[in-house]
């Protein structure tokens, strides 16, 4: 009978230690074995492009067999346009137990990039990570950050330009002097349409509430090129309703400032980018890559994008080679 009991106790004993065994990964995720991840997302401002390039970020992820809430958790910040805000975000981020951390857009990847430096930082929508400081170069950043960027076709973009305004000898930009890759893009965009026989003029702004009087102080120019500037774009009805008071065709460089009312663009998609970026931080993740030895990738496709309705208010035709290729918005 002693025996009986002895035997009884042991299966008992055995049975608690099996559930809690089955109890004990309670940090795993859905799929049953992968501990949940935690990553940290910090967007400069709120517009359709950086919007686009979180989401495509997130859904790479999605797509990866990962649950939101489950096995991964986002936590998302937005600086609202404030490099102060973004500073206090990536340094909240740093003392934070994160997996990693994505940052959106030049000035909130430099605010990481200065206060994150023991979990992998990666980056999106940045124009020229070199002449921001983020990495020794792109092809061997160096440090726990490796990204995407989004430098725009410029070359492309003032030869579409053309096509739709070809008496076009004056280009005006509006950029954020606050921006470094505003800055890498006018010098771009001057140096190829001298190479076209247009000048550039240019005003520079430190907050939206600054864009519609830039855009008057223009002057007489023939068209308005915006750049993939956070500043300008996330503030981009004010320069259109300027734009079309005086009949000045705006051509963007990106599809957001499209659907914003400039006329057309050849530009990058958001969430294609965002979604590549994603893939980065995954192979990061998942197979221990090192941000140090990956290279800063490109955009892999550009598209165009019209708007027929901008064009009439500003008094231009889309000519139908552009038509015929484009994704119309309205």
């Amino acid at each position: 009978m002693k025996n009986s009991r002895l035997m009884a106790g042991i299966a008992v004993a055995a049975v608690g230690a099996l559930a809690l065994a089955g109890c004990s990964g309670d940090e795993s995720g859905g799929d049953g074995g992968t501990e949940k991840l935690t990553i940290g997302i910090s967007q400069l401002v709120q517009h359709p492009a950086l919007d686009a390039a979180t989401a495509g970020f997130k859904k790479a992820f999605t797509d990866a067999g990962y649950v939101e809430g489950d096995t991964v958790e986002f936590t998302e910040k937005n600086a609202n346009g404030e490099q102060s805000t973004a500073v206090t975000i990536a340094q909240n981020f740093a003392t934070q137990d994160l997996d990693l951390v994505l940052a959106v857009a030049t000035p909130a990847a430099q605010a990481a990039a200065q206060a994150i430096t023991e979990i992998p930082v990666v980056f999106t929508a940045v124009t020229d990570a070199e002449s921001a400081d983020l990495v020794a170069s792109n092809e061997e950043p160096g440090g726990n950050i490796t990204g995407t960027s989004d430098a725009a076709p410029i070359e492309d973009q003032l030869d579409m330009l053309k096509e739709i305004v070809p008496d076009a000898e004056k280009i005006g930009i509006v950029y954020s002097s606050g921006e470094v890759n505003s800055e890498v893009q006018v010098k771009a965009a001057t140096a190829a349409a001298e190479e076209r026989d247009m000048s550039v003029t240019t005003q520079t702004v430190t907050t939206a509430n600054d864009i519609a009087q830039a855009a008057e102080a223009l002057g007489d120019v023939d068209a308005i090129y915006v750049p993939t500037d956070n500043t300008v774009v996330s503030g981009i009805a004010s320069l259109i309703q300027v734009a079309e008071k005086k009949q000045i065709p705006v051509i963007g460089a990106e599809s957001g400032t499209v659907e914003g009312g400039a006329i057309a663009t050849l530009g990058i998609d958001y969430d294609k980018l965002g979604y590549q970026t994603g893939e980065m931080a995954l192979k990061i993740l998942t197979e221990d890559a090192d941000p140090a030895t990956m290279p800063v990738e490109m955009s892999k496709e550009f598209t165009y994008v019209v708007n027929p309705g901008a064009a009439e208010r500003m008094g231009v035709t889309i000519p139908e080679e552009i038509l015929d290729k484009a994704e119309t918005v309205e």
